[in-house]
């Protein structure tokens, strides 16, 4: 495996996923501050998510005979300009549309990330290295939203967001200097790469992504506000259980990547969905008892990590001569997955006024997409049996 490359591409992913993940650590001292509702400063999410939807993938086809390095090099420079505007929003709007700068520029850095690292190894590592990319976002939660929460504290909100545009920068440097050449995908013209969306395997695909996403966002989202007011759980603890979350997310995407290289893409998708699924369910069972209330949480979390190398690796396998554009689509139904989920729950809490029961409804739509998934792998495999006989 070559290491130093990977390495750069995951600490790149750690940066974006912090610009992304930050804000639901903040939620309350950014609604607080610019005196809105929790469900308006939840649309931040929103607006990011959609920016990384709907743009990602038409960046990614429409650039899909660049290199790789010079791919992840621009996406890294705008992420340092919306960084920058982050930092000078000074209301509302201007932060919004901050955001869908960051949203644009991350979406086309992770996707082009997990396809350069998947290129940079044999097929039989491609699992571990995918998962070091994801490894770099979920240790955002361990490192990146704790200091977040600290810089806050400190400083402003604001400040997280010109350190952020910092260490981009000397990122980029050391892309530019040391990241190897990779090439991009075989050059297809847009409309036949559109075709991928005629396999009935990779639009189940892509709806069992949207069910995963939308109800991690509909939980992630609100999941200081459910700390605060559902478990009681003093306000000066927060940063520490979105440090000990982290640190769970970093064990799961690790040993997702592992299960994937030893049992496969599938078998670890269809785990980790029930166990997220089930945890769910559970949470708001177990209120009364905070630390078993936190304890399903950090499965709920360390379930869904470990299920984004097993989701990344499959799309690739699905389609190996085109894995930008496939990973584009998935990453772009991920984060519109992120952003419904986000408006969403914003719609629960607002008419049920509490966030008691996000994760139910969370859960329901994750059981959706775990019965999905059962049955288009069933399928997929009689079909592969049958043209084999």
């Amino acid at each position: 495996m070559n290491r130093l490359n990977i390495f750069l591409l995951a600490i790149g992913a750690f940066v974006t996923g912090t610009a992304e993940l930050i804000v639901a650590g903040i939620l309350n001292i950014i609604a607080d501050d610019m005196h809105i509702s929790i469900a308006l400063a939840g649309q931040l999410v929103t607006a990011y998510s959609l920016a990384f939807a709907i743009g990602t993938p038409i960046v990614i086809a429409l650039t899909s005979r660049i290199r790789q390095k010079k791919l992840l090099v621009g996406a890294m420079l705008l992420f340092i300009v919306g960084c920058l505007a982050s930092f000078a929003s000074s209301d509302f709007t201007v932060l919004l549309l901050s955001r869908l700068l960051l949203g644009l520029s991350a979406g086309v850095y992770t996707v082009v990330a997990f396809s350069s690292a998947a290129k940079l190894v044999s097929p039989d590592k491609m699992g571990s290295a995918v998962s070091m990319v994801a490894l770099g976002i979920s240790s955002a939660m361990v490192l990146g939203v704790p200091a977040g929460v600290l810089i806050t504290q400190w400083w402003s909100w604001q400040s997280i967001f010109i350190v952020l545009a910092v260490v981009s920068l000397l990122i980029t440097i050391g892309m530019l200097r040391l990241l190897s050449e990779i090439a991009g995908d075989d050059p297809v013209p847009l409309k036949k790469q559109l075709t991928v969306l005629r396999n009935p395997t990779i639009v189940a695909g892509l709806f069992i992504a949207f069910c995963f996403s939308t109800s991690s966002s509909m939980m992630y989202s609100y999941v200081t506000p459910y700390f605060e007011k559902i478990l009681q759980l003093k306000i000066e603890n927060i940063g520490v259980m979105l440090f000990i979350m982290g640190i769970f997310g970093v064990i799961g995407s690790r040993l997702g990547g592992m299960g994937v290289d030893k049992w496969g893409a599938v078998r670890m998708l269809l785990l980790t969905l029930a166990v997220s699924s089930l945890s769910l369910v559970i949470i708001p069972l177990v209120t009364s008892s905070i630390f078993v209330g936190l304890g399903f949480v950090t499965i709920w979390v360390a379930s869904f990590s470990a299920a984004v190398p097993a989701i990344q690796t499959y799309f690739i396998q699905l389609a190996p001569q085109s894995s930008n554009l496939v990973l584009g689509l998935n990453t772009s139904i991920l984060h519109l997955g992120v952003a419904v989920g986000a408006g969403v729950g914003g719609l629960v809490v607002d008419s049920t006024s509490t966030v008691q029961y996000n994760p139910w409804i969370a859960g329901s739509i994750l059981a959706l997409g775990l019965i999905v998934a059962v049955v288009t792998f069933s399928i997929r495999k009689k079909s592969r049996n049958s043209t084999k006989a």
